[in-house]
């Protein structure tokens, strides 16, 4: 079987991807070596912004404006496809000891963005059991946070739902094939899969999924761990950071904490020292979580990548093989635009935003000027 499209890794970019193309017709096969979204797209907190967004390139800026207001419209037509919630939850971010405020000021005023200095009243009316005596902090009122588990959900009931996408899981990719220059497929633990065109969207994987073809592809794994207290609805009611640790509310009551930013290769192990690091930001946030339940511990493997900036393009040496990753801290907030952005050159549309400085040959000569943020 010949597909349009071949799509290798099944997080949320990959799922999207998925859709997306088969949106215009085309016949998809998304693969992946476990399940869909169960690595680092499972992992995340859910965070649709990038965290103190005037910290980063400008390039992140525009991939990240392009998504802002995606998630709502994206919730809603996922329930009403799947009967699944994705349970975005709007409300705000409220930022805590915020060290370069006017910075932060600037950089709303420049992209016109929602984004104020509140005072120690506004503070205490929005939260009212955060930290005391805090005198004032950034507020952005557009941000919100969806629920990942529950968006890889929907997303894999929409894929089960069309006729023209195959999903095939625990299949792992051994390599891409190649003929006269052209990716037409892959290779696979078990069989072989043709394909006009094939993307990789796997995450921190993506280096080795491109080994043969981009041994010195810079997208490393991150180890992120987070953990959840059990609590009733109402103790939080909006994401709230401070020194660069935050609390997330979910629609049940329970909170989220994040999280940690580890170089440790692929281990995954969660560990003691950061399960009591993250207690110990909760608690200087929310002083109430002393005395909950730290319900589940987990971690993730982020795609680390030079200044954050993500690979969206062809492949230098191979044409018809294509690379979405290396999105780093950012993956579900770039996601739409990520998506639509590469979907643009695949289906040969007008781009939603100029590609050229995430293309993998410009950015492959970059990478050894960046530094992983």
């Amino acid at each position: 079987m010949l597909n349009d499209f071949l799509i290798v890794g099944g997080g949320v970019i990959g799922m999207m991807m998925a859709r997306t193309l088969s949106d215009s017709g085309a016949d998809v096969t998304i693969v992946d070596k476990n399940e869909l979204c169960r690595e680092s797209s499972w992992a995340g907190g859910g965070i649709v912004s990038p965290l103190y967004p005037w910290r980063y390139r400008s390039e992140i800026t525009a991939l990240a404006s392009w998504s802002q207001g995606f998630y709502p419209k994206l919730a809603q037509e996922l329930l009403e496809e799947t009967g699944i919630d994705p349970e975005f939850r709007p409300g705000g971010l409220l930022m805590l000891r915020v060290a370069d405020e006017e910075d932060a000021l600037a950089w709303a005023e420049k992209h016109q963005r929602p984004l104020t200095r509140v005072n120690k009243d506004f503070i205490y009316q929005t939260e009212a059991n955060i930290v005391p005596d805090k005198e004032q902090a950034i507020w952005m009122s557009e941000v919100g946070s969806i629920r990942n588990p529950r968006l890889g959900q929907a997303l894999k009931r929409s894929l089960e739902l069309r006729d023209n996408v195959r999903i095939l899981e625990g299949v792992e990719v051994k390599g891409i094939r190649e003929m006269d220059g052209h990716a037409i497929g892959v290779e696979t633990s078990s069989s072989v899969l043709s394909a006009g065109k094939v993307i990789v969207t796997s995450g921190a994987w993506s280096g080795q999924v491109l080994k043969g073809i981009l041994p010195d592809l810079p997208v490393q794994p991150v180890r992120g761990q987070m953990l959840v207290y059990k609590a009733e609805p109402g103790l939080v009611d909006r994401v709230v950071m401070l020194d660069g640790r935050y609390v997330i509310p979910r629609n049940d009551g329970r909170i989220l904490v994040g999280s940690t930013l580890e170089y440790v290769g692929f281990d995954k192990q969660t560990t003691e020292e950061a399960k009591a690091d993250l207690m110990a930001s909760a608690e200087s946030i929310l002083p109430a979580l002393k005395d909950l339940e730290v319900e589940h511990h987990w971690c993730g493997l982020r795609p680390g990548s030079p200044d954050g900036v993500p690979f969206i393009g062809e492949v230098p040496g191979l044409k018809k093989l294509y690379i979405n990753a290396g999105h780093f801290r950012n993956g579900l907030v770039l996601a739409p635009a990520a998506t639509q952005l590469l979907c643009n050159q695949l289906l040969d549309e007008e781009p939603i935003i100029d590609p050229e400085p995430y293309l993998p040959a410009k950015r492959l000569q970059e990478a050894d000027k960046g530094v992983m943020i």
